[in-house]
């Protein structure tokens, strides 16, 4: 059975949930209706994020949602992910792959057109492309690519395009349709004090139209 990448890719980070633990903030979007997750840590020892990713895991699949784990292909696969996600520092995706098994998904970020063109030719599932505007989720975040990077990136790739960085309720609906399928929120969504309502914002914002792949 093929995944579906929704329109709205939730990504939960620790550091930006307010105090919330991961788990929470799961259940929270899980609720609001969102069925795709990501998890990522970029603090935590490798033990830490091994027992969080575990159990929210556990709250995906019982949800019948789609989790995946942020750089770790190894904690990705002792946890039973759906897939994992890497950057450009990370593993290649090819190793990645290799790593989390047969019939798991590897997605990747990009963040200039070169990036965007080799991550075409890689086995990758879907490609990131961002930061679309100015976000305050990564340290030392890459160089804005606006809209005209997503349009550029769409260009270049026919894979599924998920565009991250910056995205709001009043900017996700112009991110696809500068062709993205797909927008990956993280403060904007789990920095929110009600976290239920900025995920029914933005589920309506985007008419909650899924691409199956």
């Amino acid at each position: 059975m093929p995944l579906v990448i929704p329109r709205l890719y939730a990504i939960i980070d620790r550091t930006q949930a307010g105090g919330r633990s991961p788990l929470e903030v799961a259940d929270i979007l899980l609720r609001s209706g969102i069925r795709l997750i990501q998890f990522r840590d970029k603090q935590a020892s490798a033990g830490e994020f091994l027992a969080s990713a575990a159990r929210v895991a556990e709250c995906v699949r019982a949800a019948e949602g789609v989790f995946i784990v942020n750089d770790r292909a190894d904690i990705a696969r002792a946890v039973g992910a759906d897939g994992v996600h890497v950057g450009q520092e990370d593993l290649p995706v090819e190793a990645a792959r290799h790593i989390v098994g047969p019939g798991k998904w590897v997605g990747c970020s990009s963040h200039t057109l070169e990036q965007m063109q080799t991550a075409d030719l890689s086995s990758a599932d879907y490609v990131a492309c961002g930061p679309v505007f100015p976000t305050a989720s990564k340290v030392n975040a890459d160089p804005v690519v606006g809209l005209a990077g997503v349009r550029a990136a769409r260009r270049l790739t026919r894979k599924p395009l998920v565009a991250i960085g910056g995205i709001t309720v009043g900017n996700a609906r112009a991110v696809l349709d500068a062709g993205a399928d797909s927008v990956a929120v993280i403060s904007g969504l789990i920095s929110a004090p009600d976290i239920a309502r900025r995920a029914e914002e933005f589920l309506k914002a985007l008419v909650n139209l899924s691409l199956d792949l």
